[in-house]
């Protein structure tokens, strides 16, 4: 049977599920919660590297799920959230296994401000998914790094037009090579605005290095 649940500003899902069960999962990277699932979506909070989050259900064929995340309900990205008490398991890969009901958004469609064609354009490449080894999340993935204050100022000063991407952009990730990256003047590194969020990108290996926040 479906059963709906209200989750006020970010919508409602109904969940496919005759008894409602909570899954717990636990974010091997800094995850954004967004207000829907897509990268479009307003960020409404955040779950730390390591943190457990409780998903209410995912959406069939896709790997955005429903989360509660420190009493902040949204979506995020599965691909970032592993779970299962022996064996852990890539949520985006394991929801059958583990059991979590499907769940469908029934919230105010998102746009995609400023992108190109107004559509997606790629998707973000591997990152902290890659950590989960042994059932231990939190390996190191990528070198993240410490920018100078100038350099956050020059970002936040200097916005670019955003690019959308499937994912979430976060430290050890890979830019695909359609997306073009801007010069930071006596810096090593280049950066971008992805899915609304600007990130340092290594410009020899299109890894992300730094998100601001």
């Amino acid at each position: 049977m479906w059963k709906p649940i209200a989750f006020g500003a970010s919508g409602a899902i109904m969940i496919a599920s005759a008894a409602i069960a909570q899954t717990t999962a636990t974010a091997t990277t800094e995850l954004n919660v967004r207000s829907g699932p897509g990268p479009q979506y307003d960020i409404v909070g955040l779950i730390q590297s390591n943190e457990a989050v409780a998903i209410n259900g995912c959406l069939e064929g896709s790997k955005w799920c429903s989360v509660n995340a420190n009493g902040v309900q949204g979506w995020s990205y599965s691909d970032y959230l592993i779970a299962g008490s022996e064996n852990a398991v890539v949520l985006s890969e394991g929801t059958a296994e583990l059991g979590v009901p499907v769940a469908t958004y029934e919230g105010p469609e998102a746009a995609l401000p400023g992108a190109v064609g107004g559509a997606v354009l790629g998707a973000i490449v591997g990152g902290p998914v890659g950590a989960v080894v042994g059932g231990v999340a939190g390996a190191a993935v990528g070198a993240a790094i410490d920018p100078p204050e100038r350099v956050i100022e020059y970002v936040a000063g200097n916005p670019m037009e955003p690019v959308y991407l499937q994912g979430e952009a976060v430290v050890g990730a890979s830019l695909p090579g359609e997306v073009t990256v801007t010069p930071i003047p006596d810096y090593e590194y280049a950066y971008v605005y992805v899915n609304g969020t600007p990130v340092l990108v290594d410009p020899g290996t299109r890894e992300v290095v730094y998100v601001i926040r």
